[in-house]
């Protein structure tokens, strides 16, 4: 699993602590996922494989979202792929396009609202790559959906791939977001059920799904204090 590195500024000293007064403690953070130690989502990882190669492009005001699924998700997709950014330099995005030799599917619907942003028509799906999982690299836009086309818009090399929108779709479970619409689903619940789909196999992503559930009810549970 790769995470894409995110450029830092230089930061600014912190003001020191007032005659008396006790300098304030750092809180621990878990190297693996992220977040505070007391925040930590390890234990809802659920390794999954997939033949299908998964490049999950994240909005940067996603990284530190404790709502985010997106990362849960990276960490229990084998061989996944995780980079933050809204404009990515042409020559890296190409990079992550070219996955051994495998066909770039993005997951997101065609809409006419494309159309009217100067947006081209997508091509179609190659006939046949949707049974053929093992050329596929499905690319996942995670971001709300104002953030998400505002990425796919800035980003031509998107514009030039074939897309791949969900049909049938569960309900979602995310109710800790609202969202943009009733059958909207969060990152990680649209990525599994577009890989079941691919793969023939939801069973596969349920014990995923299932931790992610837990997930959500822990945070709704503590009140967001996650």
């Amino acid at each position: 699993m790769s995470v894409g590195s995110r450029r830092r500024g230089a930061a600014d000293p912190a003001p020191a602590p007032a005659q008396g007064q006790a300098a304030p403690t750092r809180r621990s953070v878990c190297a693996l996922c992220a977040r505070p130690a007391a925040a930590c989502i390890c234990r809802w990882i659920r390794p999954v494989a997939s033949d299908v190669r998964l490049l999950i492009l994240q909005h940067p005001l996603e990284v530190r979202n404790a709502k985010g699924s997106a990362r849960l998700l990276h960490l229990s997709v084998a061989g996944s792929t995780l980079v933050a950014g809204e404009v990515f330099d042409p020559a890296q995005l190409s990079a992550l396009l070219d996955v051994e030799g495998r066909q770039a599917v993005l997951l997101y619907p065609d809409t006419p609202d494309d159309r009217s942003l100067g947006m081209p028509t997508p091509p179609p799906l190659p006939p046949g790559l949707l049974q053929a999982p093992g050329k596929l690299l499905l690319v996942v836009l995670d971001g709300t959906w104002r953030k998400s086309r505002k990425m796919l818009y800035l980003n031509p090399l998107l514009h030039a791939l074939p897309r791949l929108p969900l049909s049938d779709m569960p309900p979602s479970r995310y109710r800790i977001r609202k969202a943009h619409a009733p059958d909207q689903l969060s990152t990680l619940e649209a990525t599994c059920h577009a890989l079941g789909e691919i793969e023939g196999d939801h069973d596969k992503f349920l014990p995923l799904s299932r931790a992610f559930d837990d997930l959500i009810d822990t945070f709704v549970l503590h009140q967001g204090r996650l």
